[in-house]
C-alpha cells in the first residue's frame, strides 16, 4: 500500500479545525452549564484556572482516546491484512501511539484539575505529590482518572512494538475498556437509577469512540490516499451503522434517567444541551446515509475528493457533540425535590422493593427494572437472527422454524432473568439470586443453543470471494476452529467451568464484591450465562466447533457433571455461614428476619431447578442420537443404491469374499503329477 503524502497539509489543518470547534463548543457549553460560574463572595473558589482548564483537559483527552480507537480499529478491523502487519498498518500504529500520549497528558491534566475542583483550591495547591496520591487512592474519581492514565501510557508504548494483527487487535480492545471507568464516576454513577444510568453511557461511549475514531482515520487513509481505503469504507459501514443506534439508544436512556419529567428538557439547562446532542446526532445520522447512498460508490470508482469533504464536514459535526458532550458531564442535571437518597438506594440505585410476600409472589412480575446492557444485546440478537433467516429464505433456502422458536424463546427468558421481578429482587435476595443464576445458567442455554446461531450466520453471510479479504463469515471459521475455543470446548473444562465457577464465586468473597457493584453484578450474570452456553453447546449443541464428541461421550460428561451440581446446592442448605454477609447487612432488610433462612431456600432452589433442565437436556441428547443414527443409515442407503466404490457394506462383503476364496485354497488337496511319456527318439531297445 503506497500513501500520497501530498494533502497531508490540508489534512493537518481539517484535524486541528476539528479540535478547535470541539474546544470552542465545550468552552461555550461550559458557560452556559455553570461549568465557569461567577465567584459567589464567602464561598471557595478553584480559580478561573481550574474552571476554563478542565473542561479543555477533558476535550483534549477525549480527542485523544477517539484518535486512538480510530487508529488502532483501522489497524486491526478495517485495513486488510495478513498475519503480520503491512507498511501502512505499521504506520497508523505510531498514529496511535502518539494519540495514545496526547490522551495521557489530557487524563492527567484532567485528574489534577478535578482534584482542584473538587476542594475548591487553586490547581497550583494541588499539585503536590501526597495530594495527588491520596486522591488517586481513596477517592473513586481519582483511581478512574488514574487508570486511564495507565492505560494510555502502555498503549502509547507497546503500540511502537507492535508488528501482528493478533496484537493489535488485542491493544484494540485495552483501548476500548480504557474509556470506560468515567461512566463509573461521574453523574450518572450518582443517579437514583444508577444501574441503567452507568451502562447506558459506558454504551455511549463505546459507540461514540468507535463511531468517531474510526470516521477520523477513515478520512486519513482517504486523504492519503490510502489503496486500501475503499475496502476500509466497506468494512466500516455496517460498523458506523450500529454505532450510531448505540449511541441513539443509550443516550435516550441516559437523558431519561437524569431528567425527572419531559418538561424539563425544554425548561433547564442541561435539557437544551440534550437537544443540542440530539440535534448533532440527526445531523450525523443523515451524513452516514448520504455516505452510504452517494459517497462509497464515488469512492469504489476511484473519485475521493466528495467523501473527503463529506467526512471532513461530519467530523467538524462529531467534534461538537463531543464538546456537548463534555460541556454536559460539566452540568447539574435538574434538581429533584425530596431527592434524598435512602441508605438501600444509594447502593442499590432503587428503592427497596416490597416484600414478596405468600405464593404467588406477585412482585416478581410487577417489579419491573430496565437494564439496557441486556435490552439492546437481546434485542440485536433478535434483530441480526432474524435477518440470517429472512436471507436464507430470499434465496429459497429453508431453517427450521423450531430452531428460530427456540433462539426468541430463550431471548425472551433472558429478558424476565434480568429485567423482572427476578432481577430487582435478584440484588437484596439470595434465593431469588439464585433462580435467576439457574434460568441463566441451566434454561436459556439450553433454547439458545438449539437456535443453532452459528450455523445460521455460515449459512447467511456471503463467503469472501476468491482472493479477496476475508469477511464476517471466515472471521467466525477462524474462532469456531481456534485453539481457543478448542480447548475451552473440551467436555472436561467446559465441565469445569460450569460447575467450579459457582463454588469459585460463592465460596469466597468474589460473591460479596461483585454484588457490591452495579458492573460486577453484570459480570456475574454474563459469566453464568456465558459457562452456561459453552457447557450445554458442549452436550446438545448443534453449531459446527473444533471438536465433537460421540453422543455416549456427551451422555457420560452430563452424568458425571450433574453430582457436583447437586453436592453445591445441598451445601448451601447445610450451611451454617451466610455467604455474602457483608452485601446483606449493608441493605437493612426489615421484613428478612433469618437471612440463613433464605440462603437454605437458594440451595432448594437450585437443586430443583437444576433437575429438569438436567431431564430435559437428556431428552433432546437421546433424540439428537437416534435421529443421527437414522441419518447414518440413510446415507449407507444412498450409498449402496449409487453403487459407488466407498460403499462400506460392499466393501466389507469383498472383504468377506476374499477370506472365503483364501479358505478355499488352503483346503484344496495337492495332485499327483502324471508320469511324463518318453519320445519314441529317445527309446532303447526292446522298449514298446
Amino acid at each position: 500500500m503506497v500513501a500520497d503524502t501530498k494533502p497531508s497539509a490540508r489534512l493537518w489543518v481539517v484535524l486541528t479545525a476539528a479540535v478547535g470547534v470541539a474546544v470552542a463548543v465545550t468552552l461555550a457549553t461550559a458557560r452556559a452549564g455553570g461549568g465557569t460560574a461567577a465567584r459567589i463572595p464567602g464561598i471557595p473558589d478553584a480559580g478561573a484556572a481550574t474552571a476554563w482548564g478542565l473542561p479543555v483537559a477533558r476535550t483534549v483527552a477525549d480527542a485523544g482516546a477517539v484518535a486512538t480507537i480510530g487508529a488502532l480499529l483501522l489497524v486491526a478491523v478495517l485495513l486488510p491484512g495478513g498475519r503480520r502487519l503491512g507498511e501502512a498498518q505499521l504506520r497508523y500504529l505510531m498514529w496511535a501511539a502518539g494519540a495514545a500520549a496526547l490522551w495521557a497528558v489530557g487524563s492527567a491534566a484532567a485528574l489534577v484539575f478535578t482534584l482542584s475542583d473538587l476542594f475548591a483550591r487553586p490547581v497550583g495547591e494541588m499539585l503536590s505529590p501526597d495530594v495527588v496520591a491520596d486522591f488517586v487512592v481513596n477517592d473513586a474519581q481519582g483511581r478512574s482518572y488514574a487508570m486511564v492514565v495507565a492505560v494510555a501510557v502502555v498503549l502509547a508504548t507497546v503500540c511502537v512494538g507492535i508488528g501482528t494483527a493478533r496484537w493489535a487487535r488485542w491493544a484494540l480492545v485495552v483501548a476500548l475498556l480504557g474509556v470506560l471507568p468515567p461512566a463509573f464516576t461521574g453523574h450518572s454513577s450518582a443517579a437514583a437509577n444508577h444501574d441503567s444510568a452507568v451502562v447506558s453511557l459506558a454504551l455511549h461511549l463505546v459507540g461514540v469512540t468507535v463511531w468517531v475514531g474510526g470516521l477520523l482515520f477513515l478520512l486519513v487513509a482517504a486523504a492519503r490516499r490510502e489503496e486500501a481505503a475503499v475496502d476500509a469504507a466497506r468494512r466500516f459501514s455496517p460498523l458506523a451503522g450500529w454505532a450510531l443506534i448505540a449511541v441513539a439508544a443509550s443516550g435516550i436512556v441516559n437523558a431519561a434517567v437524569r431528567l425527572p419529567g419531559p418538561g424539563d428538557v425544554f425548561t433547564s439547562r442541561y435539557g437544551l444541551l440534550v437537544v443540542a446532542k440530539a440535534v448533532a446526532l440527526l445531523l450525523l445520522g443523515a451524513f452516514g446515509w448520504w455516505h452510504r447512498r452517494r459517497t462509497l460508490p464515488r469512492l469504489r470508482s476511484g473519485s475521493r475528493r466528495a467523501f473527503v469533504r463529506l467526512a471532513a464536514g461530519e467530523l467538524a459535526v462529531m467534534a461538537a457533540a463531543i464538546g456537548l458532550g463534555v460541556g454536559l458531564s460539566r452540568t447539574p442535571a435538574p434538581a429533584v425535590p425530596d431527592a434524598a437518597l435512602s441508605p438501600a438506594e444509594e447502593v442499590l440505585g432503587f428503592a427497596m422493593p416490597p416484600p414478596l410476600g405468600d405464593f404467588p409472589w406477585t412482585p416478581l412480575f410487577t417489579e419491573w427494572r430496565f437494564d439496557p446492557l441486556f435490552a439492546f444485546g437481546t434485542a440485536a440478537a433478535a434483530v441480526l437472527y432474524l435477518a440470517g433467516v429472512r436471507t436464507l429464505r430470499a434465496r429459497g433456502d429453508t431453517w427450521p422454524v423450531g430452531r428460530t422458536v427456540s433462539w426468541l424463546l430463550g431471548l425472551v427468558v433472558t429478558v424476565l432473568a434480568t429485567m423482572s421481578g427476578l432481577a430487582t429482587y435478584g440484588k437484596v435476595l439470595f434465593s431469588v439470586h439464585m433462580g435467576q443464576h439457574m434460568v441463566l445458567a441451566m434454561t436459556v442455554p439450553i433454547l439458545l443453543v438449539l437456535g443453532a446461531p452459528a450455523t445460521l450466520a455460515l449459512r447467511a453471510l456471503p463467503s469472501a470471494p476468491k482472493g479477496g479479504l476475508p469477511g464476517p463469515r471466515e472471521a467466525l471459521l477462524k474462532l469456531l476452529h481456534s485453539r481457543y475455543v478448542r480447548v475451552v470446548s473440551h467436555p472436561v473444562v467446559a465441565s469445569v467451568l460450569f460447575i467450579g465457577s459457582a463454588f469459585a464465586v460463592y465460596y469466597s468473597s468474589l460473591f460479596e464484591t461483585l454484588m457490591s457493584s452495579h458492573l460486577g453484578h453484570v459480570v456475574m450474570l454474563v459469566h453464568f450465562l456465558g459457562v452456561g452456553l459453552l457447557f450445554f453447546w458442549v452436550i446438545i449443541g448443534i453449531d459446527p466447533g473444533p471438536r465433537r464428541p460421540p453422543y455416549m461421550g456427551k451422555l457420560f460428561v452430563l452424568i458425571l457433571t450433574m453430582p457436583f451440581h447437586s453436592w453445591f446446592s445441598i451445601s448451601l442448605m447445610s450451611s451454617t455461614d451466610l455467604i455474602g454477609a457483608g452485601w446483606w447487612n449493608t441493605l437493612d432488610r426489615p421484613w428478612v428476619a433469618y437471612p440463613l433462612d433464605d440462603q437454605y431456600n437458594a440451595g432448594a432452589i437450585a437443586w430443583a431447578t437444576g433437575d429438569i433442565p438436567v431431564l430435559i437436556t437428556t431428552i433432546i441428547l437421546a433424540i439428537q442420537w437416534v435421529r443421527s443414527d437414522a441419518r447414518e443409515a440413510r446415507r449407507i442407503d444412498r450409498t449402496i443404491d449409487r453403487g459407488d466404490e466407498n460403499d462400506p457394506l460392499a466393501a466389507y462383503n469383498a472383504y468377506l469374499a476374499s477370506l472365503h476364496a483364501r479358505d478355499r485354497r488352503q483346503a484344496a488337496p495337492t495332485a499327483t503329477p502324471a508320469p511324463t511319456a518318453t519320445p519314441a527318439a529317445n527309446r532303447q531297445p526292446g522298449e514298446s
